[in-house]
């Protein structure tokens, strides 16, 4: 038995007044979890202490928080994780705080990594203290209702339905239930896997930045449908989400989504599988998203390192033939993106050379050799890792039969 300190996030709206910290003191086995704390706080200490929760076995998903800045369930999170973490995080700030930054310079300790802002010496950290309190916060991205509960309808659950999550099947009903083949459902175990906890969405920077954003729950369901094979509007749901401006090309691929996932549905990989499926299709998205991903592979490809005056052109305006007759949507999105190329220039981020395409370095000779061997071997060897069907990283290797019957059966 050891006591820790949880220092919550409280708001209390029927009060009038705005958010504030209160911290409790608890006494838990370190193998117990956060919430088990969170649920000790309410019985001893505050009644009033709100926090959403029913299973308390990682499977229902209802006790999405902010753990220590990091995304995920109390119920999963042990207290003495928590805690350990908590005091790392305090001495990383601590240590960093040591080099007091130059005048006018900003600390690297306020940039904005998980769990970097609740320690050191601002409102929330102990710097110092031998054990730092575990800093506990309501979701991100969804609107707060009391304390740790988010009002998930407004934001979850509304992108949710945005991507019709539901079969579509061909033809009329059958007698009794549609049948497929194991072996065909296998590709989307992963993202039948999810149990709606929002952690994804309460992580995601491209939602932060732009809320209209379909979000990676809501994305990684699409992907459970367009990859199914009974599904007949697989063609149609693809154009929905990548025509839409806030759909499968407004991610940022910042990975946030598969940390925080407790359920390894990895969102930012199904709304990848997503982007490639639109492209087999031949969508021409108006975000040019499948044309920009061109591009980038094939400066890559040519360089070695990217050259980012090229790739506007590359995107917009490919290969020579699309430099000498450029289409109409072509020159249309390259004078759009003016703005954003002449920018830096004005604010003296890049020199002039630096703007004009094609001026960009390449690697040397020895290392282009590289990079073309990587190319290749990617070519021949196109899979995909889907955890629920290989197992992670250092678990024995199955053959592929012996893996769906696994996946089939279990």
């Amino acid at each position: 038995m050891a006591t820790y300190t949880l220092k919550v996030r409280r708001y209390q709206p029927e009060s009038g007044e705005g958010a504030y910290w209160e911290e409790f003191d608890v006494d838990l086995d370190p193998s117990l979890s956060v919430l088990d704390g969170l649920l000790q706080a309410k019985d001893r200490d505050d009644g009033s202490l709100s926090v959403r929760c029913s299973c308390r076995a990682a499977i229902c998903g209802s006790c999405g928080m902010k753990i220590n800045g990091q995304s995920g369930l109390g119920c999963k999170t042990q207290i003495g994780e928590a805690q350990e973490l908590a005091n790392k995080l305090s001495r990383a700030s601590a240590g960093e705080e040591k080099a007091v930054p130059a005048q006018g310079e900003e600390s690297g300790a306020r940039t904005r990594e998980p769990g970097r802002e609740i320690a050191g010496h601002d409102e929330r950290g102990q710097a110092g203290a031998e054990d730092t309190a575990i800093v506990i916060e309501p979701m991100g991205n969804m609107p707060v209702i009391k304390d740790l509960i988010t009002d998930m309808e407004s934001t979850h659950w509304t992108k949710i339905r945005r991507v019709t999550p539901w079969l579509l099947p061909h033809g009329e009903p059958p007698e009794r239930e549609y049948v497929v083949e194991p072996e065909s459902m296998i590709d989307i175990t992963q993202s039948m896997a999810c149990i709606q906890c929002g952690a994804c969405v309460s992580s995601c920077l491209s939602m932060e930045a732009d809320p209209d954003f379909i979000g990676p729950a809501a994305l990684a369901k699409a992907y459970r449908f367009v990859g199914d094979p009974r599904d007949a509007e697989t063609r149609e749901r693809l154009h929905d989400l990548a025509d839409d401006p806030h759909g499968i090309y407004d991610c940022t691929h910042c990975f946030s989504c598969i940390d925080a996932c407790p359920k390894g549905v990895a969102p930012m990989d199904q709304i990848m599988r997503l982007r490639r499926k639109a492209g087999e299709e031949g969508i021409e998205d108006p975000n040019s998203g499948h044309a920009h991903e061109l591009a980038f592979v094939k400066i890559i490809e040519k360089k070695g390192t990217l050259d980012e005056a090229m790739l506007v052109q590359e995107s917009y305006a490919p290969g020579i033939k699309g430099k000498l007759k450029p289409s109409k949507r072509g020159l249309t999105e390259t004078i759009k993106s003016l703005p954003t190329i002449l920018r830096p220039l004005r604010k003296r981020k890049v020199k002039l050379r630096q703007a004009i395409p094609g001026t960009h370095h390449s690697l040397p000779k020895d290392a282009m050799s590289d990079v073309k061997s990587i190319y290749a071997h990617a070519e021949e060897h196109s899979e995909e890792l889907n955890l629920y069907i290989r197992g992670e990283e250092g678990d024995d290797a199955q053959p592929d039969g012996a893996a769906a019957e696994e996946v089939t059966n279990g």
